[in-house]
């Protein structure tokens, strides 16, 4: 028979505590720290090589998705709880595990620093702590790549790029990086690069026109994609251009941007008749108003380091886009 104490838990209640400002006024938070997508994992070193280490590890570490070879989601350092003082409490993600006879997850919204997210996990013991971490576990990581995300466009806004081709010829807008310059650019199309020490970052958008009945099943995506690539995206060598890779199952959703509807699609690309590939993510964004869809992709050509950075980076700019 399951143990009857865990079902109380069920009153634990997840809640979201700014603590940006006090009765006296603003407090002064020093500014947070720590590598994009990294999350500092605060409990005593037994329960880290116990089951409820290994539950963690299995939620924060699962794969990012769309990648050619496997990332996870988040980089994950361990802490002691006695180490956790001073500077260490200044981490932008920190999940915090709390021995407390009150079952109970918080989570905490500018804690020790700013932006920060802290998400306290409290339980008389390891196995209640574990089965609360579970329950949460998936809200607990959607705010944390939430406040990446905030984090992110922080950084991008301290160099802007000035160029206004996607407003001129799409009458969309993007907040992306000075380091981004504009490759290709006709009346319906629009692509932007990054170069990077081993290859490059690149921004596709242009309308799609008509009715995608078939949406759902994702098969109009790819055909869309290779015509868009065949057509404005060659290879190196002649007849060769981008495609979808067939032997990588994509993943796809449908999901919402704001208040308009979206299919996204996380696959890797490769090349026709040529040794190229990498990652893509695609957005097919509803514009009801134009009663069209606007594509927009972010592809990564980076061969033999690790992309998840860069796809992460390509799609927050994605997530940026505003009609104008």
């Amino acid at each position: 028979m399951k143990d009857n104490r865990f079902f109380i838990l069920s009153l634990a209640v997840i809640l979201l505590i700014s603590c940006s400002e006090s009765k006296t006024g603003p407090r002064l938070l020093a500014d947070s720290s720590g590598r994009i997508n990294t999350v500092t994992v605060v409990m005593p070193k037994s329960d880290w090589n116990g089951s409820l280490g290994q539950s963690v590890r299995e939620e924060l570490e699962k794969e990012y998705e769309g990648l050619p070879l496997v990332e996870p989601q988040f980089t994950v350092n361990h802490m002691p709880p006695k180490l956790f003082d001073g500077f260490a409490k200044h981490s932008r993600n920190i999940l915090l595990f709390v021995q407390d006879s009150f079952p109970k997850v918080n989570l905490y919204q500018d804690l020790y620093a700013k932006p920060q997210v802290v998400s306290e996990i409290r339980g008389e013991d390891a196995d209640i702590q574990a089965f609360l971490y579970k329950e949460n576990a998936q809200l607990i990581s959607a705010t944390m790549v939430e406040n990446e995300r905030k984090e992110k466009q922080r950084r991008i806004r301290k160099s802007l790029a000035k160029g206004t081709a996607f407003r001129n010829q799409l009458g969309l807008q993007f907040t992306y990086p000075s380091a981004y310059k504009t490759f290709k650019i006709d009346s319906q199309f629009v692509w932007i690069q990054k170069e990077i020490p081993k290859g490059h970052l690149n921004l596709i958008a242009y309308p799609v026109k008509g009715r995608l009945s078939d949406i759902a099943k994702g098969n109009s995506i790819q055909r869309l994609r290779d015509s868009i690539g065949k057509k404005m995206i060659p290879g190196r060598l002649p007849g060769s251009y981008m495609a979808t890779e067939e032997e990588y199952r994509p993943y796809f959703y449908k999901s919402k941007l704001g208040d308009r509807e979206v299919y996204i699609t996380k696959g890797v690309w490769s090349v026709a008749n040529d040794y190229m590939a990498g990652p893509y993510v695609h957005y097919l964004i509803k514009d009801p108003e134009k009663n069209q869809w606007t594509a927009v992709e972010g592809f990564t050509f980076a061969p033999s380091i690790n992309k998840r950075e860069y796809m992460f980076e390509l799609e927050t700019i994605i997530r940026s886009i505003q009609w104008k």
